[in-house]
C-alpha cells in the first residue's frame, strides 16, 4: 500500500503529525521501534524502574559510543569513545509506542520570546554557535495555546518578571499541590523571589475519553496507568487510530531511507519483530526519532544524490547538538526540628509540588562574569520535587561516613533514619546548553547494533558558560532553602548532560549553506522529507523541551497538511 504520509517515531514529535494528518483524511502509517503498550501494562515497580531499563533496549543490542575529553600527563586534552555497553550510560528515553512522552514528568513551561532569538539579545559567544531562530514566539503561541488544549495542560497563570504572553488562559485547571508548596511560595516572598505554579501535562480533571490523575506519586519515568499524563500515545496516537486513517506499525526498528535519482525519499526500510526485512512508500515523509537516533538515520542513508547521509549535502546533519545543561540541589527538613503540622504536610504522599522561580531567566547581574557582556547572560529555570522513587532514596543510604558499604544492623538503622527522621526537598536547573563545535553525532566506524548497522557516535562537550550559568541559578535555588529553614543544603552542577534532554543535529534556518531544514522543518535538498523531532532547535531554550517539540509539530502539522493537499489536488 502506498500511504500518504510515512512517520518514523512516535513520541512528542510524531504523534501531533500523525493526529493532525489522520483527521484530515490522510493514509498515515507510523513506525515505532518499541511495542505498543496500553495504560494497563504500565506499572509502578520501582525496581524494574531504577535498576532495569524496562522501556528501553538491552545495551549489548542497541547502543552508544560516547566521546568524553580527557587530560594525558602532559596536560593535553583528547577525545576518546567508549561504548555504553562498557559504561552502563544509557541515552535512550523510551522505545515504546508515544516514545519518552510516556515517562516524562510533564513540567510543560512554554519557551519565552528571548528564547527564540539567543544571538540577537546576547551577541556572538566566543565558542559557542549560537543563531536566532526563523520564527518567533509569536508563530508558535498559537500552537502553545493548541497543545494545552488538546494534550491537557492543568496550569494557572501568575504575573511574574519573565511571563511570557498568552493568548488563553489554561484550560484546566492546576492539579492538586503539596502542602510544601506554600511553604515555598511564603519564603520566596519573604527574600523576594516571585515562585510560580507549575503547567504540568497532566489532567486534572477527566477529559477526551482519559481520567484523571490519581496522585499515585509516580510520575517521573513512570508510564502512566490512569491515561492522565499527556503522552503522545493517550492524548494523541489513540484518537488517531480511531480515524480509521492511521496504522501504527509497533516492533519496526528503521534502519534506512532510501531515496530515488532525484534525490527524493522514496520508502522506508525496516526490520520486522522477526527480524525480516519489509519497507514502506509514501507521498511525504517524516523523521522524529530523538535527535540523536534521527541523525543516525540520516547519516546512514546514503544515496546517489545524498553521498553524506540523507539531508546532508552541507555536511550539517549531527552538528549542534544541544542537551539540557544545570543541575540540582537539595536540603533536609528534620522532623524534630518541625512541629506535628508541618510533619504531616511535609510527608503528605501524592500531590505535585508544582513551584519554580523563573526570575534570572535572563541575568542581569553585575557580580555575575560568566557572559560576554558582563553581567548578563541568559538564564533560567529552577524546579521543586521530592524523590519519587524510594529506591533512588534508598540507594544513598547504604554507605557510612567513611564510604563504606554497610550490613545487617548498620543498614538497617540507616535506613530507618533516612525515611522516619527528615524529608528532603530538592530543585532542578535548567538552562541552556550552547552548541559548540564539540557536541555532535557521528556514525561509529566500528560498533554496530545487532542487526549490524553502525550505532551513534555522541560527543558531548559543553561551553564552560553552561556551568556558570547553572551554579548561579543553583545558589538561588540553595537560598531560598535556606530560608525555608532546610538543613544539609547542596548543590551539583557539572558539564555532564542528561541523556533524556536532547535536542538539534538538524537545525532549521533560512539559509540552506547553514540549516539542515527550513522554516517549516522540511529538508533544504530533500523536498519530500521532514524532521519534526527536537532535532529542528537552533538553541534549546532554558525548560524541558517537551511542549515546545509538541507545539512545532502542531505548526509543522498545518504544513505538511498543505504539502498533502497540494500533491491531491
Amino acid at each position: 500500500m502506498m500511504y500518504d504520509i510515512c512517520i518514523v517515531g512516535s513520541g512528542a514529535g510524531a504523534s501531533p503529525v500523525a493526529y493532525e494528518l489522520s483527521k484530515a483524511g490522510a493514509k498515515v502509517v507510523v513506525l515505532e521501534k518499541g511495542p505498543w503498550l496500553t495504560e494497563k501494562e504500565f506499572f509502578k515497580d520501582e525496581l524494574a524502574i531504577s535498576l532495569r531499563d524496562s522501556y528501553n533496549p538491552d545495551l549489548n543490542d542497541e547502543q552508544h559510543v560516547i566521546e568524553e575529553e580527557y587530560e594525558d600527563s602532559h596536560g593535553h586534552t583528547y577525545w576518546d569513545g567508549e561504548a555504553t555497553s562498557e559504561s552502563g550510560w544509557s541515552f535512550w528515553n523510551g522505545s515504546v509506542v508515544g516514545g519518552s512522552s510516556n515517562f516524562m514528568s510533564g513540567y510543560f513551561h512554554r519557551l519565552k520570546p528571548v528564547d527564540f532569538k539567543l544571538k540577537s539579545e546576547f551577541g556572538d559567544i566566543e565558542g559557542a554557535n549560537i543563531a536566532d531562530w526563523p520564527i518567533s514566539y509569536d508563530e508558535m503561541e498559537p500552537y502553545y495555546a493548541k497543545v494545552e488544549k488538546v494534550v491537557g495542560v492543568s496550569g494557572k497563570s501568575v504575573p511574574h518578571p519573565y511571563q511570557e504572553p498568552r493568548s488563553t488562559d489554561f484550560p484546566f485547571p492546576p492539579t492538586a499541590e503539596h502542602a510544601v508548596s506554600s511553604w515555598i511560595d511564603k519564603s520566596a516572598k519573604e527574600i523576594g523571589f516571585h515562585s510560580i505554579p507549575v503547567p504540568r501535562a497532566v489532567l486534572s480533571q477527566p477529559a477526551m475519553g482519559r481520567r484523571s490523575c490519581e496522585y499515585s506519586g509516580y510520575c517521573s519515568s513512570y508510564g502512566c496507568s490512569s491515561g492522565a499524563k499527556g503522552s503522545g500515545r493517550a492524548a494523541l496516537l489513540n484518537h488517531g487510530v480511531a480515524t480509521g486513517n492511521l496504522n501504527i506499525i509497533a516492533n519496526a526498528k528503521v534502519h534506512f531511507i532510501e531515496s530515488d535519482d532525484n534525490g527524493e525519499v522514496s520508502a522506508v526500510h525496516y526490520y520486522n519483530a522477526k527480524g525480516d526485512k519489509q519497507k514502506v512508500t509514501a507521498k511525504i515523509y517524516v523523521v522524529a526519532c530523538q535527535a540523536v537516533e534521527t541523525s543516525r538515520l540520516l547519516l546512514s542513508s546514503k544515496g546517489q544524490k545524498h553521498p553524506q547521509g540523507l539531508a546532508n549535502n552541507n555536511g550539517l546533519v549531527g552538528k549542534n547538538l544541544v542537551f539540557s545543561a544545570g543541575g540540582t540541589g537539595r536540603g533536609d527538613f528534620e522532623f524534630k526540628n518541625l512541629t506535628e503540622q508541618q510533619i504531616a504536610e511535609i510527608t503528605q504522599v501524592g500531590p505535585f509540588i508544582n513551584r519554580a522561580l523563573q526570575d534570572w531567566y535572563v541575568i542581569e547581574d553585575e557580580q555575575f562574569s560568566g557572559a560576554n557582556k558582563k553581567g548578563r547572560a541568559k538564564g533560567g529555570t529552577i524546579d521543586f520535587l521530592f524523590y519519587q522513587n524510594p529506591i533512588a532514596r534508598a540507594s544513598g543510604s547504604q554507605w557510612d561516613d567513611e564510604g563504606d558499604l554497610m550490613w545487617g544492623e548498620n543498614l538497617k538503622k540507616s535506613l530507618f533514619e533516612e525515611f522516619t527522621t527528615y524529608k528532603t526537598l530538592r530543585f532542578e536547573v535548567f538552562n541552556d546548553w550552547l552548541p559548540t563545535d564539540d557536541c555532535f553525532v557521528t556514525l561509529d566506524d566500528e560498533v554496530t547494533d545487532k542487526w549490524g548497522d553502525p550505532v551513534a557516535r555522541i560527543r558531548i562537550g559543553a561551553h564552560d558558560q553552561d556551568v556558570e550559568v547553572g551554579e548561579y541559578l543553583a545558589q538561588k535555588g540553595a537560598k531560598l532553602l535556606e530560608q525555608m529553614g532546610a538543613t544539609n543544603i547542596s548543590t551539583s552542577v557539572s558539564s555532564a548532560p542528561p541523556p533524556n534532554l536532547m535536542a538539534g543535529g538538524c537545525r532549521f534556518g533560512d539559509d540552506p549553506k547553514t540549516s539542515v531544514l527550513n522554516k517549516d522543518c522540511r529538508a533544504h535538498d530533500v523536498p519530500n522529507l521532514y524532521v519534526t523531532d527536537a532535532s529542528f532547535m537552533p538553541t534549546g531554550g532554558s525548560v524541558p523541551y517537551t511542549f515546545t517539540i509538541y507545539a512545532n509539530s502542531f505548526r509543522v502539522a498545518d504544513k505538511i497538511k498543505a504539502h498533502w493537499q497540494s500533491l491531491s489536488a
